[in-house]
């Protein structure tokens, strides 16, 4: 909403011309989410107290974790809150790329706030029934995906760019909905399954959704797309001020959620950041990076995965003590705040490695 206003004032004060720039609202966009987060948290945790909206923990996980009954859950609220009021104000809301990863960001978030409300109401840990909640998320992922490509403006935007290797790419066609489909579903269930220690799963999130920033604005420029020999979609820049939302609520959240945590995050954010980090990988066609720089979200996955596959055909035998990964090492004696540094130094690497994509082919 501001950028339209200065685009108009414009006109009248040449200094307003600077919120042309992607970096500059960029900025702006961290810096604002990080305000609102800042200004807000302090408020929301202490209705939160109020309204005893605490967490539920399992009886059958890590017995460190019993301390932590009662914790306000649900601050995805106010990341989600923040992310939403910085891209309105700094992005160009012309962009159907913005509305799709909004749609996608608020749809996800809807969803984990009804299974968190489960959890608190009802005092299960179990929440939403799981047949209906991968209804809902698959409605919203089917919904959006298809809405992506029936958008298409360019055969480049359902194409499966290949990183590290040169003038290698798969048109998609039609596969390209069940392929966004998973991907955005797959990488919203991967950060809620990592969001089981304070501050383990927002890190990371930040640390990829800064560097898909860099893609969003790689990509929506010509020069630049061309001299990297990446696909250019014209206009897909504007997520980045979207990805710099999501790195400012992050780090405003991280100030509360740090270890020891005065809020969790709760189904609402996990599953919400989770798929907004998925669709805008699909948006910038860069799903494969995304499991690169998410590294540790896709770890979690398998982990869970395999130690269900594996106990239900080995006959009760297991591979790790406890999934997801992080609870086996809590369980082989790691401090949490290790567990916690050590993910985030992991996710640092696989993020380098990703961005490293963008010029080695």
């Amino acid at each position: 909403m501001l950028y339209h206003l200065a685009e108009y004032l414009k006109q009248y004060v040449s200094g307003f011309n600077v919120f042309s720039y992607l970096t500059f609202r960029g900025v702006l966009g961290i810096l604002t989410a990080l305000a609102f987060s800042f200004a807000f948290g302090p408020w929301m945790i202490e209705r939160l107290y109020r309204f005893k909206f605490g967490q539920p923990v399992r009886e059958d996980g890590p017995q460190a974790h019993l301390k932590k009954t009662g914790t306000p859950t649900m601050g995805g609220v106010l990341i989600l809150c923040a992310i939403v009021f910085a891209t309105l104000l700094w992005a160009d809301l012309r962009s159907r790329f913005i509305w799709f990863a909004l749609l996608v960001t608020v749809a996800f978030g809807l969803v984990g706030f009804a299974d968190d409300y489960i959890k608190i109401k009802h005092k299960n840990p179990k929440g939403l029934p799981a047949r209906q909640k991968y209804f809902w998320l698959s409605l919203a992922g089917f919904g959006v995906a298809t809405l992506i490509y029936a958008t298409a403006q360019n055969p480049l935007e359902t194409t499966l760019i290949l990183p590290f290797i040169k003038d290698v790419s798969i048109q998609l066609g039609l596969f390209f909905i069940p392929w966004a489909y998973l991907v955005i579903v797959g990488s919203s269930n991967a950060v809620n399954l990592t969001d089981g220690l304070d501050g383990l799963a927002i890190m990371p999130t930040v640390l990829v959704a800064s560097a898909l920033a860099v893609f969003a604005y790689a990509s929506g420029n010509a020069v630049i797309a061309r001299y990297l020999g990446i696909p250019y979609i014209a206009g897909v820049g504007e997520l980045a001020i979207f990805c710099t939302a999501i790195a400012g609520a992050g780090l405003g959240f991280l100030w509360f959620n740090a270890y020891p945590a005065q809020v969790f995050m709760g189904d609402v954010g996990a599953l919400a950041l989770g798929a907004a980090l998925g669709v805008v990988a699909v948006l910038v066609r860069q799903e494969i990076v995304l499991a690169i720089m998410g590294g540790i979200f896709v770890a979690e996955t398998f982990s869970v995965a395999l130690q269900v596959l594996y106990f239900k055909y080995s006959g009760g035998k297991r591979i790790f003590r406890m999934a997801p990964l992080h609870h086996h090492y809590e369980l082989k004696g790691w401090p949490e705040p290790k567990i916690i540094v050590r993910f985030w130094i992991i996710t640092l690497i696989l993020v380098l490695i990703g961005l490293s994509s963008l010029k080695v082919r």
